[in-house]
This record gives C-alpha cells, structure tokens and sequence, in this order.
C-alpha cells in the first residue's frame, strides 16, 4: 500500500475509510486507483478479475462509478517454467537415466512441503507426487536412506518423523495421505523449527543430512538468515519450485553451488534427475552406472510477476477539508498484467549412453531406442533381411562365382590367408536357404589350379573344408595367364552355352601386379561373357582397373577388417541389375516431410527410410542431382538446403539425422518456405534445370496447401503428393494439381512398394523443358529477360552482376577493369573473347567460382 499525502478526510466525513486493500491513496487529495487483489497475508490472488474492498463509506452509486475491473490474461498451465535446451535424443538419454538412478547410503532425507494457499491444492499434489518419484531411487532401510516429512504453512506440522517408517513403501503410502493445509507462508518459521528441533527422528550428524524444501517461494518472512544457517550445521539444502516459483527466493534457500540445488517439480524425472546428478557428485550416494555422466546444459527458467502500468485517466471523486462536498476531477487509474521474466542458467543432468550411441543401424539404417539397453532398426528395402539393416548376403541372382586368389610368392601367405577367410565367411553367408548361386575356388602363381570347380561340392561345410586344406604356393604372378585359363576351364561343367546358363562371374583377389600382360587375357575373357570382378590393395587398383573393365568393378580394402566388410558390395556387384532410374540427368529435387504430431517419430522414421531409398537411385552431385530436404511440424525447417551436401553418402547421412518437429502442421506454410527460401538461387537451386518437390504427408494440414502448390508450379516447380494412411483425398487431389500427381499409400509401411512409381515420375520431370527464369535466377528484384536461348538480369537499385549479386569485375580478357558484364551464357551458346560459358547441368556456383576467381572486388561484394 502507498501512502496517502496531503489532506486526510475526517472520520465522519463520506470519504472516510478503513483499511482498503482494493485501492492505493495517492496525490493531493483522497483519490482511488485499482491496485491488485491480495489475500489477507499481501499476496496477490490467483489470475481473474480484480476485486475492491467494501470497506468504503461512500453513497453506493459513487461506490459503483469508481470500482474499475481488470482482467487479468490466463496462463495456460502447460507452460514449461524450466526449459533444459538439449535434443530431443539427450532429452531421452535424460529420461532413461532418470528410471536407473538408485541411492544406497546412509542419508536422511527430509522434504519440508509447502502446503500454503498460495500453492493451491493442485500444485500440493504434484509436490507429493515429485517426493514420490524421489523415493522410487531410494533404498530406504534403517541403515540406509532415512525419509521424513515436514507440511508448513502458517505453522509447521511434522507428517512423519525420519524414524518412522523403515520401507519405500510404508513411505510412499504415508507421503500419499498427506492432506493439504491451507495457510499463509510462512517459510522461516519452518526453517527455525528445524534449527531448534534438528532432523526429527534423524541421525543428527553422523549421517549426511539432505533437506529438500518444495516451495513456490513467496514467504512472508526473511528466509535468507535461518537457510544460512542451516547450511553451516552440514545440512544440503535442495530448493524445488512449484506452480509459478520466485526463483531469486529459491536461491537464496539453496545449497552452493545453487544451479545444482534449485530445481523444478513440475517436471518431475527431470527434477529427479537433477537431484541425484547432484548427489552423485558430492559423493552423499553414487546414483548410476559408471558409464553415465553428468554434464552441464544450457536451460532456462520462468518468472511469472504482476506489473502496474499506467492505463490513463478516469473520472473520480476527490474531498476537502472546508466543506462536505465531493468535487469530480479525471484521476490516473493503472491496468495490471503478468508478463514472464526468463533467467538463464546451467543445469546439470545425468545422461547414460543410449542403445543407438553405436549407430548400430548399418546402410542408412534409423535406429529407434526402445528402452536403456534395446532398440530396433527401420531399414531401407534393399537393407531389410537381417538385423541392424545388414544387408540380406544370400545371393538371390542365379550366377556361378569362381575365385580366383593369388598365391605367389609378391601376393604374401599372410595375403592368401585373408583371401581364403574372405571366400569362407562369404560362402557361410550368401549360400543360404534357397540360394540359386554356385562357387567355385581356384588358386594361382605360375599356373592356375582349380582346387573346387564351380558348383562340384556337397554342401558349404564341404566346400569350407577344400578351402582349409588349398596349400599356399609362391612362385612368379601371372594373372594374365590365370585369367585365360580361368575362362577356358575354371568352370567345369557348368552350361557355356544357351539360353539356360547362368550369370558367371570371376573374382580376382591378388595385392600382386602381374609379371605378365594383362589387357589381352582380360579381354578374352570378357569377349567370352565373363563379368571380371576385382579385389585388392590400393597398390593394384590401376592394373585391376584394366582387367575388369572399369572402376565400378574394383573393391579395395586396407586389413583384414576393412576386406569383410567388402561382403555386401560384392553382393550387390554380382546380382546387380539395371534399375528404374535417371542417374545422369540434371534435377534440383526438395523431399518435404510431414513431421507432425499426427504423423508420430516411428511412422516418421519410416518415412526417412524411404527417403534414403530414392536418394540411393540418384548421382548426387553438384552436376547432376542436388537434393534438399524440409520438414514441418510446429514449425519449418529446412533440414539442409539444395547445395549443402555434394555427395549420396552425405545426403544419406544428413537425411537420417532429420529432425522429427511434432506439433500441428501446415503443408501450405511449408510449400511457402520452399518457395521463399530453398527453391531460389540463393538457396542453391540451379538455373536452367528441372525442379521437383515430393511431399510426403499423413494428410492433416494439407488444406491450405493448394494455392502454394499451385503457385509452385506456376514457377516452374513440379510437384507431387505422397499421402499415406487415410487421408483427406479431396485436400489432397487439389493440392496434386490438375495433372493429378497424387500417390495414395495404405500405410507407412507400404512407402517402399510404392518406389519405383516415384522415381519415374521424378525422371519424367527432369526431362521437362525448362524454362531459365522460373525460378528467377535474378536476385534483389532483378528481372530475369530470356533472350537467344539464354536469359540475362536486369537490375534495380544499383545491383550489379550476372545475377545481381553485387559482384563488379570483368570476366572476359578483352574487358577493361571496372567494366561490369551482366550477360551469362548458357547452354547452345558460345562464350566469345575468353569469356566462360555455363554448360548444361554444372552448378551455378562452382561455375561464379571460377568464372570470378582472381577477380578484384568492389567493396560492396560480398567475399563468398
């Protein structure tokens, strides 16, 4: 309350008043303005509207004009007080290791729960339900952890002395029966009872003494005195915020140093978690496996206060001490409003190694955890027979293989040795069940020595034991005559000629160059419809290169263990197969993945994985196909952009670490991002080549996706529509467009079947005229004129460059400096006077790279 300043009313005058705790007095004269509702002790009341007091003796219609009424904004109350910023990953790391923590010690550990009416019923409970979740990590015996229980309000009230109850049970049941007190806060009068009592029913100091105080900190005493000196006698003192906590008074309650003390109960295993991270680092208990660690996390906690400000000015009633009357005057009245302060701070959480740290999943494999110690993989379709998405070995192909190992004195026994091991662990593995391959084993130096003809063993044990027993042999290296004796005779009775015969296929595996020549031999064999598979060290990849035919045909490997793991390759080289697809054409392809909540992490994993299925049939590239990916949820992101990765393997990778968003989603926000942002120059996008967006989506969210579609397309962008599950066809079939590019999958699960039909829908798009300024290759509003097969940029505003990038420099060596060329050239036309052209397909900015570089630039270009 303020208080009042100049001429006070009489007792008996109308004016007069007792003490209001509905108004504050200020000014001159006697005037009212609203000040914010309080409950008996000064607090302020819960959220609602603004209450005056009655104690006013004024004629009931002025009573009635002056009383103004505020509402106060609601405050959703699932609003996080506590945020740890860490991902959603370490965020379950942190939950997992919330369910392992156990302490065993001998440790009293006393709550002293704040059960005031500023707490509130509700928020009681969730204290009780925190002290709980506490007690699930406690082995309470007598020896061990002690546990008791304080409620105080206006007064403190032991619920249950430390002594009282000797298992986790008997606790928990007596911690469930609390009943809520109700009450001013009067937190120091607590904190002196403990003072004077101590723990009661504790082992006083003999044992570590932990005082963990649940509190929304709005005491009416001094709290600071009583805490220190609770903490000079030895006592840990936990501070855990309920409902909307004073942070500053937690604080200064807590123990040193006070990020690891102050906590928050509404999160309750994180809270958990904090506490025992805490524990185990002063050593009171040891709290977890030796593998988990504790580490710092940037978070931040939530203040909710009430502020006055001005509202303006109203009429009101003001007295004088010479007469009776009441004069009308315009007074200042206040609005209040809760507004969130946020304070950043460190918290310190224990975080166990995950199932899926490993990355167990192989191939592009998503690893999902399923507990502390399990997780499961969702593979990709090629990689699905075995666990951990290893690749299916048995060779389902109809094709006879013969090995064919040097064994001369340069190719080493240590050599022959690992390439017999190869052989052994491949047989073991890709003739299985119904295998339809055969194998053959034969060995050379100076002669070759068929020591297993293709397909003449019993069974794989049998053929195992021929290989233990191939002795090694020394001698010069002449695989050029090995390889012609191969064809001629390495394949013993298998059919040679005629439609029956099978794929025959010879693998080399020498770390020796050849003492003969080679070319001719290998092409013998060739000519004789042999496919010439080689494996060796990097030392023999050219000769290799020659024997084959190519480098696609040649594995290397450094050891033993990197040798292995050339098993699925080797797989896929012998069964492989033309497949749909459009490797060497030019396309700029954007994946949009619905990454809400009526999608969910699992059906989203599944999504990835039949991402990464159609990535593996692109050459990705700066010059041929760049891929981009979107996701949207809450929000949009772009997961990386167009020119962020120039390579499969790294598009592979980045597309199994996409984030899943959650939240509602909105397709047509998502399609307006791509637009603005991913599908432009500036986003990588490459003029003059065919542009495509897939969107894979539950269908929830697609209804303001057709004009974003639409005007897509109307840029020149082809996009089609995967939906899965039972989704809104009409939202869907407008968003398709008129050319109906609709994909209708039954469930997740089903994505991969539907594969090949994406893909030729993707190559048929990338062979679509194009047209060069859709999307505008002109940046800062520069306008994009087509002209000879060609376009140029004419800019605005003082821009300058081909794109209006801001570049200045010439780029032909007839130009003089300073001059400024904004014309660039593209594919049918021929760069004159040693400028560059820009040929079909070749990234836009490979091509500014090196048509710029040396260049000087203007002090307005940007470096990059």
């Amino acid at each position: 309350m303020q208080s009042l300043r100049g001429p006070v009313a009489p007792r008996n005058s109308p004016l007069a008043f007792g003490k209001s705790k509905g108004f504050i007095l200020h000014g001159d004269s006697p005037a009212w303005t609203p000040s914010p509702p309080t409950n008996p002790s000064g607090q302020l009341v819960q959220p609602g509207f603004l209450h005056f007091s009655s104690h006013i003796n004024m004629p009931s219609f002025l009573l009635l004009e002056a009383i103004c009424i505020v509402l106060f904004a609601g405050v959703p109350p699932s609003l996080l007080l506590q945020e740890v910023h860490v991902s959603k990953e370490t965020i379950g790391k942190i939950s997992v290791a919330s369910k392992m923590m156990w302490c065993s010690a001998a440790v009293d550990v006393l709550f002293l729960m704040d059960g005031s009416h500023s707490v509130g019923k509700g928020s009681f409970e969730r204290s009780k339900h925190f002290a709980i979740t506490v007690c699930d990590a406690l082995d309470i015996k007598p020896r061990k952890v002690r546990v008791g229980a304080i409620q105080f309000s206006s007064a403190p009230r032991l619920e249950f002395p430390l002594d009282a109850f000797s298992t986790q049970q008997e606790v928990k049941a007596e911690i469930k029966r609390m009943v809520f007190k109700g009450g001013r806060t009067e937190t120091s009068l607590a904190l002196k009872y403990l003072l004077r009592k101590g723990f009661p029913g504790g082992r006083n100091a003999s044992v570590p003494q932990v005082l963990i105080i649940v509190t929304d900190g709005r005491s009416q005493g001094h709290v600071a005195l009583p805490a220190k000196q609770l903490k000079q006698r030895g006592v840990t003192v936990f501070t855990v915020g309920i409902r909307f906590p004073r942070w500053e008074e937690l604080h200064s309650l807590a123990s040193e140093p006070r990020e690891r003390h102050v906590l928050m109960a509404e999160q309750v295993e994180d809270a958990a978690n904090g506490l025992f991270s805490t524990l185990s680092g002063s050593a009171i208990c040891t709290t977890t496996s030796p593998d988990c660690k504790v580490q710092p996390h940037p978070c931040e906690r939530k203040t909710l206060e009430t502020v006055r400000e001005l509202a303006g000015l109203a009429p009101c009633w003001r007295g004088s001490r010479s007469t009776d009357a009441v004069l009308a005057a315009l007074c200042p009245f206040s609005s209040w409003k809760r507004v969130f302060f946020t304070h950043p701070t460190t918290c310190y959480r224990t975080s166990c190694p995950g199932p899926c740290d490993s990355q167990p999943c192989q191939n592009g494999g998503t690893c999902v955890p399923e507990g502390p110690d399990r997780y499961r993989c969702l593979c990709p379709p090629a990689f699905g027979g075995e666990a951990n998405c290893a690749p299916n070995l048995s060779l389902e192909c109809r094709v006879d293989v013969l090995f064919l190992l040097a064994s001369s004195a340069d190719a080493t026994p240590e050599g022959f040795q690992w390439a017999k091991a190869f052989v052994k662990r491949f047989v073991r593995a890709a003739l299985t069940g119904d295998s339809r391959a055969r194998v053959g084993v034969a060995r050379y130096g100076a002669e070759l020595t068929v020591a297993v003809p293709v397909g003449e063993y019993q069974d794989v044990p049998d053929l195992v034991r021929s290989l233990d027993s191939l002795p090694f042999d020394g001698g010069a290296t002449l695989t050029g005559r090995a390889l012609r004796q191969a064809a001629e005779r390495g394949f013993g009775s298998a059919p040679g000629t005629g439609l029956d015969r099978p794929r025959r296929a010879v693998v080399l595996m020498t770390e020796a160059r050849s003492q003969d020549e080679v070319a001719g031999p290998a092409g013998f064999a060739r000519a004789r419809e042999l496919l010439l598979l080689g494996m060796g060290s990097e030392d023999v990849r050219a000769e290799l290169e020659v024997i084959t035919g190519g480098p696609e045909r040649v594995l290397t490997y450094t050891g033993p263990r990197d040798l292995f793991d050339q098993i699925p390759k080797l797989q896929g080289k012998l069964c492989s197969r033309p497949r749909p697809g459009c490797q060497a054409q030019s396309l700029d392809l954007v994946f949009m993945l619905d990454a809400s909540v009526s999608v969910g992490p699992e059906n989203f994993a599944q999504m990835q994985s039949f991402v990464r299925s159609c990535a593996l049939r692109f050459d990705v590239n700066p010059d041929v196909t760049q891929i981009g990916l979107v996701v949207y949820g809450g929000l949009v992101q772009t997961a990386f952009g167009l020119d962020t990765h120039l390579s499969r393997a790294a598009v592979l990778r980045a597309l199994s670490q996409a984030p899943y968003l959650g939240g509602v989603g909105s397709a047509g926000t998502a399609l307006l991002h791509i637009y603005d942002k991913v599908m432009t120059v500036q986003g990588g996008a490459r003029p003059g080549v065919p542009k495509a967006v897939v969107v894979v989506t539950g269908g929830s969210g697609v209804e303001d996706a057709a004009v974003p579609a639409q005007k897509l397309r109307e840029n020149g962008v082809s996009v089609l529509v995967v939906g899965v599950g039972p989704v809104l066809r009409e939202a869907l079939r407008r968003l398709a467009g008129p050319r109906d590019a609709l994909i209708h999958v039954a469930t997740y699960a089903d994505l991969s079947h539907h594969q090949d039909a994406l893909i030729e829908w993707m190559c048929r798009e990338a062979k679509q005229p194009v047209n060069l300024c859709k999307p505008s290759p002109c940046m800062n509003e520069g306008a994009c004129v087509l002209h000879s097969g060609s376009y140029r940029c004419e800019c605005q505003g003082g821009w300058e460059g081909p794109h209006c990038e801001n570049r200045e420099c010439g780029i032909s060596s007839h130009i003089g400096a300073g001059r400024v060329v904004s014309v660039l050239l593209f594919p049918g036309t021929v760069a004159k006077g040693g400028s560059r052209a820009l040929t079909e397909g070749v990234s836009l900015r490979s091509f500014i790279r090196q048509t710029f570089s040396g260049c000087p630039l203007h002090p307005r270009c940007h470096a990059g």
